[in-house]
């Protein structure tokens, strides 16, 4: 019961550090611009958007992006997860045995239901 416990506390300590030194962050730099330790000398140049080294061209300068750019890239992620997660799989194959065989069976299925789904909202299509 003790052992359950000690557990729990070690969650503990990491949920308290773990918000504590990100807290602690902001607050160190607030109190650092206070002091002016913090150098602050906003020009135009500074505030001007920056994307890659091309200047903003038009009227309308705060360009907001395509959702789907967004939805290519969680679909690589995801894609990419599934190639990381069959590699140590196919090097311990001979070991593991018709459990294990089932088992990534099942999780190439539900990622293939996913592209199917994507594939089938035209999540894929660059177009409009």
């Amino acid at each position: 019961m003790e052992n359950y416990f000690h557990q729990y506390g070690l969650l503990a300590m990491f949920v308290i550090v773990a918000t504590a030194v990100p807290i602690g962050m902001l607050v160190v730099s607030y109190l650092a611009s206070k002091v002016s330790i913090r150098p602050h000398k906003p020009n135009q140049t500074k505030s001007t958007i920056y994307e890659c080294g091309v200047e903003p061209i038009g009227p309308n300068k705060w360009v907001q992006f395509d959702f789907k750019y967004y939805m290519y890239a969680l679909l690589f992620v995801i894609f990419d997860i599934e190639t990381i997660f069959l590699f140590p799989w196919a090097i311990q194959f001979g070991k593991l045995g018709m459990f294990a065989l089932v088992e990534m069976f099942i999780f190439v299925m539900i990622l293939l239901v996913g592209l199917i789904y994507a594939w089938k909202v035209k999540a894929l299509e660059w177009g409009k």
